[in-house]
C-alpha cells in the first residue's frame, strides 16, 4: 500500500514525537561500533522531518539525547555529542529549504559549549522559518521538567503572586518547556520496545502511541506515513463515548 496516497491530509495530527530507538542495536548487527549506529540514524532524521514537512506536519519532536543518557560510556557521549554539532552544521540548508524552524527542550546549560553554541546559532538562524517547527529533545527528562516547573509555580504561591486555587492544567503546560507548542497527537517509538521512557509525559496524556520493530537506522518517510495511517484510522474519543463523537 502508498500509505502517503491514502493520508487524510485533513487529518494530520498537529504534532508528532519520536523516540529514535534502535541506533546500537541497528550497529551491532552489522558488525559496527554504536557510534555508527548513530552517524546512520542521522539520515532517518533528514528523510524523516522531509517527509513530515511535505505532508504539513505543524510540529515534530524529536527525542535525541535524553538526562539519563548521560550515564551512558563517555566515549559514546562524545560521539554523540560530535554527531549533533556536525548534523547541525549539515543540516540548516535542509531546514532553511523546508521552511522548517528548530527549537529546543531540555536542560541545554548541560550540553558541551561546542554543542551549545552550535544548536544556538541554528536556531537563530532558523528562527523565522514558519511551515513546520522541529523540536529537539536535548539533555531532557520528562519528570526533571515537571519538577523544575512546580517549583517556579511553587516559588509564585510563597511570594504571594499565585494562589494555590489559580493553579491548574494551563498553568503547568504554560510553565512546561513546551508552553508554545500543542500537546502531542502521535508517539512514535522504534525498535521494538515499548515504553515511554520520561519523555513528554504530561504533553502525551492523550497521545495515540504507536510502536514499530524497525530500527532507527532503517525507518523513512514511508514508515512515517505508515504510522500516520493508523493513527487516522483510530477513534480518538478524549475520555467520551463513541457515541457522544457522533
Amino acid at each position: 500500500m502508498n500509505f502517503k496516497e491514502n493520508l487524510n491530509l485533513t487529518k494530520l495530527p498537529s504534532h508528532i514525537a519520536v523516540i529514535m530507538d534502535g541506533n546500537g542495536r541497528w550497529a551491532k548487527k552489522q558488525g559496527f561500533l554504536r557510534a555508527v549506529g548513530h552517524n546512520e540514524g542521522v539520515k532517518s532524521v533528514r528523510d524523516v522531518v522531509e517527509g513530515s514537512a511535505e505532508i504539513g506536519i505543524k510540529f515534530l519532536t524529536l527525542y535525541a539525547f535524553s538526562t539519563e543518557n548521560w550515564n551512558r560510556p563517555k566515549l559514546e557521549v562524545d560521539a554523540l555529542m560530535k554527531i549533533l554539532v556536525s548534523s547541525l552544521k549539515k543540516e540548516i540548508k535542509t531546514l532553511q529549504n523546508n521552511n522548517i524552524k528548530l527549537t529546543a527542550i531540555g536542560n541545554i546549560e548541560n550540553l558541551p559549549k561546542k554543542a551549545k553554541r552550535e544548536l544556538l546559532d541554528v536556531i537563530d538562524k532558523t528562527k523565522d522559518n514558519a511551515k513546520m517547527t522541529l523540536i529537539l529533545a536535548l539533555s531532557y527528562g520528562s519528570r526533571e521538567e515537571m519538577t523544575s516547573a512546580f517549583k517556579v509555580l511553587a516559588n509564585k504561591v510563597k511570594d504571594g503572586t499565585l494562589q494555590p486555587n489559580e493553579i491548574n492544567d494551563s498553568l503547568i503546560s504554560k510553565s512546561l518547556y513546551t508552553k508554545d507548542i500543542p500537546d502531542v497527537d502521535l508517539m512514535i517509538r522504534t525498535s521494538g520496545e515499548q515504553r515511554i521512557s520520561n519523555f513528554l509525559l504530561w504533553q502525551m496524556a492523550y497521545a495515540e502511541l504507536y510502536f514499530t520493530n524497525i530500527l532507527w537506522p532503517d525507518f523513512r518517510k514511508e514508515n512515517l506515513y505508515e504510522a500516520i495511517y493508523n493513527y487516522q484510522n483510530r477513534e480518538r474519543r478524549f475520555g467520551k463515548t463513541s457515541e457522544q463523537l457522533s
